[in-house]
């Protein structure tokens, strides 16, 4: 709710007086380590911060980590809720709406997925330039709050142009292989069937999911720009002869982290 937003944000703002983030950042299953690189860092609990609640996901810690990384100021979800958790859509809601009254300008979202290309090696990165959503619930959904959007946000630039030339133009830098690709989100949490796989590299997906999308129908809703990275953990269903386990994606996820954080550290230096 906006209250709620307004509340989260009055709690950041007291914990590290004087701090103003301008990127926020979400961290997906298994990449929370990025956090441990943030400096001169303050941690809020989750469970401190009105309409965020607790993540039961393994690889969530379910804390915001404030402080300077790559010489930008940021607010880090070092975690974050998943709607087949059964948690409200509303909470996605409070959650980005934190990030843009707290000041933020821009969201860097990054997540675990599976790769719908056969030649998605586990543990490399995709950039994110646009979306397929199967998930049944929109966050948006209910009555708009003005305050923050319109009642018909557009999603044709969902996925920052400027942004992701940036992000390409970092991982150049530092000879990180990035290529960009579809993401589709269902809503888990079960992995798909090879059916629903073969399904949706017909309708051009390269990548696939049970997070992203909600966050960022949210954050352009209110403003924010986006720029989205996936870690593939494993290839999706009917691609390979590996059965599918969380625990695949977490050792996948803490392979490709490496990589990850040289990225997010190196776009953020340019883009400071």
């Amino acid at each position: 709710m906006t209250a709620e937003a307004r509340e989260a944000a009055a709690v950041l703002a007291a914990r590290k007086p004087g701090f103003v983030p301008a990127i926020g950042l979400i961290l997906g299953s298994g990449l929370g380590s990025l956090a441990d690189q943030i400096e001169d860092s303050e941690i809020v609990p989750f469970s401190d911060l009105p309409g965020f609640p607790e993540p039961s996901v393994e690889g969530h810690a379910g804390q915001m980590v404030l402080g300077n990384l790559g010489g930008v100021p940021v607010a880090c979800l070092q975690g974050r809720i998943h709607l087949y958790e059964g948690q409200s859509p509303v909470a996605i809601r409070t959650m980005i709406r934190t990030f843009k009254v707290a000041g933020c300008q821009s969201l860097l979202v990054t997540n675990a997925a599976g790769s719908i290309r056969p030649d998605g090696e586990p543990g490399s990165l995709m950039l994110i330039r646009d979306h397929i959503s199967f998930q049944p619930v929109n966050p948006l959904a209910g009555p708009n709050d003005d305050d923050f959007g319109p009642r018909f946000p557009s999603m044709d630039n969902a996925y920052d142009g400027t942004l992701r030339q940036e992000m390409a133009s970092a991982a150049k830098k530092i000879g990180v292989a990035l290529p960009e690709g579809i993401f589709a989100g269902l809503l888990g949490p079960n992995f798909e069937t090879p059916a629903e796989i073969r399904a949706l590299q017909t309708l051009g997906a390269d990548a696939v999911g049970m997070s992203v999308i909600p966050e960022v129908l949210v954050a352009r809703h209110c403003g924010l720009k986006v720029v989205a990275i996936s870690v593939l953990t494993n290839l999706a269903a009917g691609l390979s002869t590996t059965e599918l386990s969380h625990e695949q994606t977490l050792q996948f996820a803490q392979i490709a982290a490496a990589d990850l954080t040289r990225l997010i550290v190196a776009y953020l230096e340019g883009h400071g």
